[in-house]
């Protein structure tokens, strides 16, 4: 027997473009009616949205598998999102797309994954597998997937590299739409890059640059995660142009997740003066249209996917429906935890300290004599390249806590090899170190730390977990474990992210940093498709000649 029920409230109607008091009929997952209520008290009604989409996220940076992220986005109003499996892809390959499928499909939430077009990101760097054009075939001719994710590669993509214009083929034989990534690229170049039916990017940092890609037809994400936010850089747009925009957060973590999603941004929006039709229609309606989700907009003959919220200024739901099932009510999850065999691609020794020495003969240094420093920046993926005349003692670079340049190691997680090594400033450590094997994109080993004890320490954590991040100073440890792939912890969510608010409280009250989001901001200091200067495992990257620095 199908389930029917009804729900009241003052419906927010994107289509008719009005707020009216009405019943929804729900039968058989459906919305069957919408009947306006006459003379209602609309006063003491709770608000009817459509739920709420992540139009680009990353599920394995949340380091919950599909199943818990489910369990936590649901209270905030979310029921679906836009995910690329790129991250897990990049180590375990098509077995790792899998696990992300199968997984979602466990719980009642609706997870849409892309089929990762960069694994490896680049040839700079030591992935743990490849997902050619031909895996690339096997994954778009799956209705599951619906889209190509990101084209980071937009080298290849203006010098028609073969692999990628291969890849791009693939989508159009589809017909389903190509995700880009192409950070400050403007003009010529990116009226090329989008001719090639690239069609969103989510990696605008101002408006300048949203406006150019805009103009040339592409849909513009603005991008709130827990490193990467460009809402304030780019808000101001949607008034203008919100049927060409979406919310999304790329890189959320565990702590983030439990006290908002997209619900967060829509509250922002509505601050910032801006029609809620328009709100709605970027932060629902949108990315259900642009990627054909089978997600319910609040219509006669829709799937009953809608939210209860308490008012449009803050966005507090009270309660979440997923084809006609209650998921959430007032801030309780009813997605069940579900059993999971962990898969992972982890095989490095330990290290030791003098693994960690940085010899002035080894490192690069410029015509002054000056060494490079990758310049981290707080909220950002992008680094400034600086260069410094770095404290020498023994013919041996070291750190200098006083003028906050650290020393940053990566190790390659998936077989021995030497450990790549730099310096880096803003993480403003006084002690300690911390390390993690989520660093975008490959997730080798990525740390940073005032000695090398405690570099050592720190990694060797994270390598006795086979995967994690861990926080080390001269009198305490800790280390959450990630062994999903060295990405996700299969635990209840709610605990991984009260264990990731531990360690992230350590780094700053501990150690000593002034970043709002220390650990991840380090996963993307190997991200080499970023500018402008990183690291990967095989040395230190110039992302604006796409070389190594010698």
């Amino acid at each position: 027997m199908s389930k029917t029920f009804s729900v009241k409230g003052n419906l927010v109607d994107v289509w008719k473009q009005e707020i009216y008091s009405a019943e929804i009929i729900v039968a058989d997952k459906k919305i069957v009616a919408i009947n306006p209520i006459a003379n209602a008290d609309s006063n003491n009604l709770p608000f009817i949205l459509p739920g709420f989409i992540d139009s680009h996220v990353h599920v394995e940076s949340s380091m919950l598998i599909p199943s818990e992220f489910a369990r936590l986005a649901v209270v905030h109003g979310t029921v679906g999102t836009i995910s690329d499996p790129h991250e897990i892809a990049n180590v375990n390959g098509m077995e790792g797309v899998e696990f992300m499928i199968e997984n979602g499909k466990q719980v009642n939430f609706k997870f849409n994954f892309g089929a990762p077009s960069c694994v490896p990101a680049t040839i700079f760097e030591t992935a743990g597998a490849t997902v050619d054009s031909a895996d690339i075939e096997n994954l778009m001719s799956r209705p599951e997937i619906i889209y190509l994710s990101e084209m980071m590669n937009f080298p290849g993509v203006l010098f028609k590299d073969e692999e990628v214009m291969k890849k791009i083929a693939i989508a159009h034989k589809y017909n389903k739409p190509i995700d880009g990534h192409a950070p400050g690229l403007r003009g010529e170049q990116a009226k090329q890059y989008i001719d090639a039916g690239i069609s969103t990017d989510h990696e605008c940092f101002t408006a300048e640059e949203a406006l150019d890609k805009l103009q040339y037809g592409m849909k513009i994400l603005i991008r709130e995660g827990s490193a990467a936010k460009n809402f304030e850089a780019l808000i101001g747009l949607l008034d203008e142009h919100y049927k060409m925009m979406m919310f999304c957060s790329d890189d959320k973590h565990p702590d983030s997740l439990a006290i908002g999603h997209i619900n967060q941004l829509c509250a922002r929006a509505i601050a910032k003066g801006i029609d809620i039709f328009k709100i709605i229609q970027v932060a629902c309606i949108n990315p259900v249209l642009h990627y054909k989700m089978k997600v319910g907009m609040l219509r006669v003959g829709d799937d009953a996917d809608f939210v209860l919220a308490k008012d449009l200024v803050d966005f507090n739901i009270i309660q979440t429906y997923i084809n006609g099932e209650l998921m959430a009510e007032n801030g309780i999850s009813f997605i069940q935890s579900v059993k999971t065999e962990p898969i992972n691609n982890f095989s490095c020794n330990t290290v030791v300290e003098s693994d960690l020495k940085i010899l002035t003969s080894e490192y690069p240094k410029n015509e002054e004599g000056l060494y490079p420093v990758m310049e981290a920046l707080d909220g950002q993926l992008i680094t400034n390249k600086l260069y410094y005349a770095i404290t020498v003692k023994d013919n041996e670079l070291i750190s200098d806590t006083t003028n906050d340049y650290l020393k940053m190691i990566v190790v390659n997680r998936y077989h021995p090899a030497p450990v790549a090594k730099c310096f880096i400033k803003n993480f403003g450590l006084t002690k300690g170190a911390l390390a993690s094997s989520v660093a975008h994109d490959s997730h080798n080993i990525v740390a940073v730390g005032v000695d090398d004890k405690s570099l050592a320490e720190a990694i060797n954590l994270v390598i006795k977990e086979r995967g994690g991040v861990s926080a080390v100073s001269s009198n305490k440890q800790m280390v959450l474990g990630l062994p999903v792939a060295g990405l996700m912890s299969a635990e209840d969510g709610y605990k991984v992210a009260a264990d990731y608010t531990a360690i992230d409280k350590m780094t700053k009250e501990d150690l000593g940093s002034k970043l709002g989001s220390p650990f991840m901001t380090l996963s993307f200091m190997a991200l080499l498709v970023i500018p402008h200067l990183k690291l990967s495992d095989k040395g230190l990257f110039d992302g604006d000649t796409f070389q190594f620095v010698k």
